[in-house]
Formats: C-alpha cells, structure tokens, sequence
C-alpha cells in the first residue's frame, strides 16, 4: 500500500478493484473508524430488530457526545442533462466529507450500494459508510464502499 500527499493529508491506496485504485486520506480513514466505533457502542446497547430511525436517532446522540461533527439529511439535487430531477438526502455527512447511510434490515443489496456509491459521488469523496443495525454483531452490518471508478 503505497502514499502520497493529497491536499495536505498523507493518502494512502487503500485498494485496487474495477477500474482503478481508491485513495483515502488518514482524515477520511479517521472520520469513517469514529463512526464505526459510534455505531458499535449504539449497536452494544441497542441490540438489532429496532427501526432505522431509532438507530440514526442513537447514532446521531452518540457522535454528539464524542465531539463529531456531522450533519444529518443533508439534502441535494439530482440532475439529469442540466435539469433538476429530484432531491436526495444522505442519512448522515460526517465531517463535510464522509456520506454515512444507516439500515435496519435482513441484508444489504445492491440497492443500498449503489445509493451509497452515488452519495459519494456527490460529495467527492472516495469513501461511505452503510451501517445495518439489524445484525447480531456490528461489525457483521458495516460495509465501507469504495469508489472504484477513474
């Protein structure tokens, strides 16, 4: 795993899929592991079968009490040639820059990934986060999606 710097963070190639490699910078590693580590401590207390809103409810608590700044439904615009189509909303936008989308469900699809792909995308960022609270363990329900795109 190579680095390099990127706007004055070091960045690393965090991996090699598809069409080329992904570079996270240690801000946005930082940013995504303070969430990870948020969810697991909601996920402890919480246990699975809840509905999304609780889990993004506690989540939001607990980034409040570790002094993470995040903002939540952070609405845009979706476009399609020029033409505002629709709106979106990401569940969560962790420091600026990191899209975070919260799920309480029998499993993840290829739905959620794309939706969290597009998130990214719009944000400019590398990396997000789909967390799945409807697990027995946490670290069962959390999917870090890469842009693997050029």
């Amino acid at each position: 795993m190579g680095t390099s710097m990127h706007e004055g963070h070091e960045v690393h190639e965090d991996t090699k899929k598809g069409k080329g490699i992904v570079r996270v910078d240690d801000e946005l590693e930082s940013l995504a592991s303070q969430v990870i580590g948020a969810a697991i401590e909601v996920h402890r207390h919480l246990g699975p079968g809840l509905k999304e809103s609780v889990y993004v409810n506690a989540l939001c608590h607990e980034l409040n009490l570790r002094g993470i700044p995040f903002e939540r439904e952070v609405r845009f615009e979706v476009r399609f040639k020029e033409v505002v189509v629709g709106i979106g909303s990401i569940d969560l936008v962790v420091g600026k820059r990191l899209a975070v989308e919260c799920k309480s469900v029998d499993g993840l699809t290829r739905r959620d990934r794309h939706q969290a792909l597009y998130y990214m995308r719009h944000l400019k960022e590398p990396l997000s986060l789909l967390l799945n609270f409807n697990v027995a363990l946490m670290k069962e329900g959390i999917k870090r999606v890469l842009d693997t795109e050029d």
